[in-house]
């Protein structure tokens, strides 16, 4: 009889097992960019459920696979890890209310998981975890029929995932080229063996020496107030400025005149502008110049001023309380909404995050592409937003279904727009209008972040062969809207070509993000070689992102 306590210690194992060879997953994916990774996000968010059905005992089958889905939903990162605790959904409703494991109710368990996972995914693609646990199914299914008991049905699902993972090179012909199976296909089989372990055998996967220490890494605070950390930083201009120019009918200057002069009395310029309006962010510190010059353009509305360096102070202050307090394990608790929209983004470096927080974001989660948040720490950061509707950017593809899951767990009304980019996420923040509904937002913001263009330069992780290309560990990397498109050894030739790539006959606006192993020096002297090629066409901004992985983050609009 597998009981509650046998499924307890089962997924336990599955959780060790994919956490002893998470760096062998991570190892299959495809792109050499260094990112979150398959196997690490699968551990991350299974060895949450681990942690919680570590302190239970006694508990029904039902309630124990009840818990393991809703700790693995909330612990869920990145696009993998979210299909894992859908497919754990599953188990939770075939369970529920059982008192043991039967064939039948484990064959539900499979079929209600797959079910959920493939709904959750827009485009389902053969060849992945999808396929994997499909197949796992199916077999689970016809043993099932053939009146197989528990054990045999398991084993048959997970003779099919191994089966079906065989087979992802034969569907996908990017895993044939470079010669491995599908990631998460793999983690999959990973857990499940590591599951049969105690089924079969009795025995639970203990977990290696440092898969310990990574896995209470994970567990530590990622959400943080974008206002500023504990840390020291500089503030060169410390007022932030913002408004909307009414343009004047009479008035036949171009917006880039504002732009320009804002650039020389300030930093973290933004313009954007329509045949009605002028929008304005600016950090200065003389804001009464930027009105001036402003005003001689139109009419002023939305004026907002505020000190960044007595923000800063009262940040740290508010950071450093909630550092000595701090009990991740607390429940999720909801501040009261105080208005009707208010947003959460996703950002990874301080420059980004104070960008962010100036065009309104009332908390900026820590992450992106080598670190994705769980669910968890997007419901927290929805949960403390006094907002009745929260719109939320996850700027980064890998983190949008994790972002998703938190719609049906908030309190409040929760709208994810699809900003796989940080350039994304700051032209969906900047179109924004107050005065509209949240649909008429979503639907603008959605239209906006189609038209500008990404580009990102950072380095190979690993030798690897990826369409056609032979590429090197160390290599720059040059990313196209996400696609690699060349490799190369010098930055500023990398720089200047891919800004190329990215530029169109109508663009007017490139803005260059630098990173944190890039020198304040170093980006000024790429700045103006991008300017001395480009400027005569395009404005040309250059702002501290202070991201890691990537060496620079360019915007083009």
């Amino acid at each position: 009889m597998f009981n509650g306590n046998i499924l307890r210690d089962a997924i336990i194992s599955g959780a060790n097992n994919i956490a002893n060879q998470k760096k062998a997953v991570d190892d299959l994916n495809v792109f050499p960019v260094p990112d979150g990774d398959t196997g690490t996000n699968m551990s991350m968010s299974i060895g949450n459920a681990a942690r919680e059905l570590a302190r239970i005992d006694g508990e029904t089958v039902g309630e124990v696979a009840k818990i393991a889905a809703s700790a693995l939903l909330r612990g869920a990162r990145g696009n993998s890890g979210v299909i894992t605790s859908l497919l754990f959904r599953g188990f939770s409703k075939g369970f529920k209310g059982a008192q043991e494991i039967t064939p039948e109710n484990l064959t539900d368990a499979f079929k209600l998981g797959v079910e959920a996972a493939y709904k959750a995914v827009m485009k389902p693609t053969e060849g992945t975890i999808l396929t994997v646990s499909r197949v796992a199914s199916e077999y689970a299914e016809n043993a099932f029929n053939e009146g197989k008991d528990t054990l045999e049905v398991f084993a048959a699902a997970l003779q099919g995932a191994k089966e079906a993972l065989a087979q992802t090179p034969e569907m996908l012909p990017v895993l044939k080229k470079a010669g491995v199976v599908d990631a998460g296909g793999q983690g999959f089989v990973v857990i499940l063996e590591g599951m049969y372990s105690v089924l079969k055998d009795g025995v639970m996967i203990e977990l290696s020496n440092a898969a310990p220490e990574q896995q209470e890494e994970s567990s530590q605070p990622t959400v943080r107030n974008a206002a500023g950390e504990l840390e020291e930083f500089d503030i060169n201009f410390p007022y932030c400025t913002e408004f909307i120019v009414n343009r004047a009918e009479d008035c036949d200057k171009e917006p880039s005149e504002l732009r320009s002069y804002l650039e020389s009395i300030g930093d973290c310029v933004v313009v954007v502008d329509d045949e009605e309006i002028i929008k304005v962010h600016v950090h200065t510190d003389h804001p009464g110049n930027a009105i001036e010059k402003a005003l001689t353009f139109g009419a002023l509305v939305k004026l907002k001023i505020e000190n960044m360096a007595e923000q800063h102070e009262q940040a740290k202050k508010e950071a450093k309380k909630t550092a000595q307090n701090a009990d991740r394990t607390e429940p999720i608790k909801s501040v009261a909404p105080e208005k009707s929209f208010g947003f959460v983004s996703v950002a990874a470096g301080e420059g980004l995050a104070t960008l962010f927080a100036d065009l309104g974001a009332d908390i900026v989660v820590s992450g992106g592409q080598t670190m994705n948040p769980s669910t968890d720490d997007i419901l927290r950061a929805v949960e403390s937003t006094p907002a009745e509707t929260v719109f939320v950017f996850p700027n980064n593809k890998n983190i949008i279904m994790a972002a998703e899951q938190t719609i049906r767990l908030a309190t409040r009304n929760v709208i994810v727009i699809h900003t796989r980019t940080i350039p994304q996420g700051i032209t969906a923040m900047l179109n924004f209008d107050p005065d509209a509904s949240a649909n008429d937002n979503a639907i603008a913001m959605n239209n906006a972040i189609n038209q500008v263009g990404t580009g990102q330069i950072t380095f190979a992780a690993r030798d690897s062969e990826f369409d056609g290309k032979k590429i090197k560990e160390g290599e720059l990397l040059a990313l196209n809207n996400g696609k690699i498109t060349f490799t190369e050894t010098s930055l500023e030739a990398c720089l200047v070509k891919l800004t190329k790539q990215l530029l169109k006959k109508d663009s007017a606006y490139v803005t260059l993000f630098y990173g944190e192993d890039v020198s304040e020096r170093k980006a000024q002297t790429l700045y103006n070689v991008i300017q001395e090629k480009f400027g005569s066409k395009v404005e040309v901004t250059l702002v501290n992102g202070g991201q890691p992985v990537y060496y620079f983050i360019i915007s083009v609009e």
